[in-house]
Order: structure tokens, then C-alpha cells, then sequence
């Protein structure tokens, strides 16, 4: 019985680390260990922040002149090209009310936001019904969009714009080459991880039917009637999006860091992070399920509920908003020799870039609104990534590197960036 107390104590300091606090007090360590030139791999420089930021300012002035920007969010890549898709699923869906309709946007964006890592520089979609080619983000949105209104991931012939766990739990590989154009002169990175990412989806969705399956069979948007249900005064804290995916999704995730029983996800390991507890050591960064909390938001607040404390999330630790800081020289690699070396994702490098990527977005976005004339509950960071910082470290990749790749190459199995 000497063992309980400790297994107790450890799964409640795992259970700490699934939030978006957790990521931010983590990364902020590891910036100041950079400030005071104990990082291994990186130096940063803060004199150079305001230049950085006036870079993002003048993306978004010539992308938003009217700077009404939308959240960081999959429905801007469903928008690709200028055209508005899930209006046009909208407009022809067998819906009854606003919570079905939620829930189909749920399992829409769920499974996009899922099959969203790193395309890989090759990889091409051709949209049937528009002749355009897509890349990289918005191409793996456009063709996971088609997969879904074409009933891909649905077992009711009669109800397309759904995803069934019977579904996902049987997908293979090859179905999500046949959906993504894949062959041998147009490879994706990473195809099988992304369907055994939609595999384990399926398993754990079909597996709690009481989490899943509360006015419906087992799907992913069971999440939005588990989410909603945490509202107050009609409204959700952006930060209870995430603890429901972190909480209910984690076994989704490949096997990494497992402490007192819980799956810690997008979850690494750095020797200069301190805490008092058995989470010493550790940096989370939950990339994916921050991308898909934000993306989940809107159809939050489509089914009149509304949204709040959203600065509760972190900025994201992916190659754009990280390649910002390295392209505008805000950290520098303190061996050039790794800009010409494939990292592996839990490499300290890695780590290191990811953390500062998100303590560095925190700092930024005050600059940002300073030069647009915005107060902070008026510009969250949402807007910020969006507008911002993402779209300026994709122009920068374009502009420095003619294939638009990131200044840094990470071995990525599907599943994180």
C-alpha cells in the first residue's frame, strides 16, 4: 500500500500537464534559460523582437487592410482559394437544429485537424470541382473536406456530413491515399501515422459511447455536448476545449511519455525544466489539440454559445510560427551546421524551438497590438497567429528558401506537426 500515495500524487501532476498553462509556465523556463545563455542550441536576442513584429504588421495590413481578422483556425484553410465550402454544406444539410449541426462541424474539423501534419514539400491536390491545386495546410483541408462530404468517413448513406467510429476504426492507409491523391510521383509524408492516428480515433470514440455517444451514435462531435456541457451563463472557456480533448483524445496519441497511468501526449523531455514534482524534466506543448481547440471555437459560437478567455491558449509551436523567429534572427542556432541536419522531433534541439516558439509568441503579441492601435481583449492571440505570425514565417520561408521549406528539417511522423 506504501506505493499508492506516490501513484496518486504522480497522476495528479500528469494530469497538470494536459493545459495550456502547463505549456505556457514550461516554454516561458526555457526562454528565460535562453536569456541567460543556458540553452544548448539557441541564443535569443529580444532587441530584435520589434523588427520581428513589424514584419507581421505589414502581413497583415496587406492581408486584412480592414484588420477585422478571423481566429487561427481550419476554417481558414476550408476558405482556401476564396471559396467558403462549409457554407455551401450548410445550406444543403439534413440538420434538425443547431446542435446537430455543431457536431457535424465537430468530426469535421476533428478528423482535418488530425490529418494536418506536415505535408511534405512534394505533395499536390487537385480540387475537382474548381480545377485548383492546393499545398501543404490548405491542401490537406481541402481534400479532408472532400473526403468528408463525400461520405468517406459516414456508415449512414443517408447522412453524409458525419464521421461514425465504425468508420475511422477501419481505415487504411490506402483509403487516405486514395482521398489525398497519393502516389508514387505525389507522396505525403507520414500517411500511415495519420491513419493509425485515425484508427486509435475510431477505437477510443467507439470504446466511451457515454463520452461520445450522448445524443447520437459514437462520433467525434459527442465532444461538443461534452463541452457545451461546461458552460456558464452561456458561455465556454476556450481553455475547457482543450482539457476535454487532452482528457478524452489522449489515448489517440503514439505511446511516448506515459506518468501515473495518463497519456501525456505532445509531451517532451529537457534537463533544464524544474518542477517540484515527478513532471520534472518535462515540456509539454499539445500542438495538435491547440490547433484543433481553436478550430473548434467557431462552431461553438455557431450553435449560440459563446467563446471566452481565449488568450487562455498558447500560441503554437509548429516550422511556420518557429521559422518566424529563427528568419527574423529574434534565436539563432548556436551551431549554423544544424540548418543542414534533419532533427528528430523529441531531439533537445526540437524542444528547445518548440518552447521558444511559444514563450516568444506570448512576448510578441503586445508589439503587435501596440503598432495597430489595439488593446489586448480586442486582439487576442488568435488573431495575432492568424493574421500574423503564421502567414509572415510562411512568407519569410518563400522568401529566404525558394521551396518555402523552414529553416529548420524535423522528422515528423504525422502526428505532431
Amino acid at each position: 500500500m506504501t506505493d499508492q500515495p506516490d501513484l496518486s500524487s504522480e497522476t495528479e501532476a500528469a494530469r497538470n500537464l494536459l493545459s495550456a498553462a502547463a505549456v505556457r509556465e514550461r516554454s516561458h523556463q526555457l526562454l528565460q534559460a535562453g536569456l541567460d545563455g543556458r540553452l544548448q542550441h539557441f541564443t535569443v536576442d529580444l532587441a530584435r523582437l520589434e523588427a520581428c513584429a513589424d514584419e507581421v504588421v505589414a502581413t497583415i495590413r496587406q492581408a486584412y487592410p480592414s484588420l477585422d481578422i478571423p481566429f487561427h483556425a481550419r476554417w481558414r484553410h476550408f476558405s482556401a482559394g476564396g471559396h467558403d465550402r462549409w457554407d455551401a454544406v450548410m445550406h444543403g444539410a439534413p440538420w434538425q437544429d443547431a446542435s446537430e449541426m455543431a457536431r457535424s462541424a465537430f468530426d469535421l474539423a476533428i478528423v482535418s485537424v488530425l490529418l494536418d501534419a506536415g505535408a511534405g514539400a512534394q505533395w499536390r491536390y487537385e480540387e475537382g470541382r474548381t480545377g485548383e491545386t492546393y499545398i501543404r495546410s490548405e491542401g490537406l483541408a481541402v481534400a479532408s473536406f472532400d473526403m468528408f462530404v463525400s461520405g468517406a468517413f459516414s456508415s449512414r448513406p443517408e447522412d453524409p456530413f458525419r464521421v461514425d467510429a465504425d468508420v475511422l476504426m477501419t481505415l487504411t492507409p490506402e483509403d487516405l491515399a486514395s482521398g489525398f491523391q497519393v502516389s508514387p510521383n505525389n507522396p505525403l509524408v507520414g500517411l500511415e501515422g495519420r491513419a493509425a492516428l485515425l484508427n486509435r480515433l475510431g477505437r477510443v470514440i467507439a470504446t466511451n459511447p457515454d463520452i461520445f455517444g450522448q445524443h447520437d451514435d459514437s462520433r467525434p462531435g459527442g465532444l461538443y455536448d461534452v463541452i457545451t456541457a461546461t458552460a456558464e451563463n452561456g458561455a465556454v472557456k476556450a481553455t475547457a476545449i482543450l482539457e476535454a480533448l487532452l482528457t478524452h483524445l489522449g489515448p489517440i496519441w503514439p505511446g511516448r511519455i506515459t506518468l501515473g497511468g495518463v497519456d501525456l501526449g505532445d509531451t517532451w523531455r529537457h534537463p533544464l525544466v524544474e518542477a517540484p514534482d515527478a513532471t520534472k524534466g518535462l515540456v509539454p506543448f499539445h500542438k495538435l489539440s491547440q490547433w484543433l481547440s481553436y478550430s473548434l471555437i467557431e462552431p461553438i459560437e455557431w450553435a449560440g454559445c459563446n467563446v471566452i478567455e481565449i488568450d487562455g491558449l498558447t500560441g503554437l509551436p509548429e516550422y511556420r510560427n518557429g521559422g518566424l523567429f529563427l528568419d527574423t534572427g529574434v534565436i539563432a542556432l548556436k551551431d549554423p551546421a544544424d540548418a543542414s541536419r534533419a532533427h528528430a522531433v523529441d531531439s533537445q534541439l526540437v524542444v528547445e524551438w518548440r518552447a521558444l516558439t511559444v514563450a516568444l509568441l506570448d512576448r510578441i503579441a503586445d508589439p503587435i497590438r501596440a503598432k495597430l492601435g489595439f488593446a489586448a481583449e480586442d486582439f487576442p492571440l488568435a488573431k495575432a497567429l492568424e493574421g500574423g505570425t503564421w502567414a509572415t514565417g510562411r512568407r519569410l520561408a518563400k522568401e529566404k528558401r525558394g521551396d518555402g521549406s523552414p529553416p529548420l528539417s524535423v522528422i515528423s511522423d504525422g502526428t505532431v506537426f
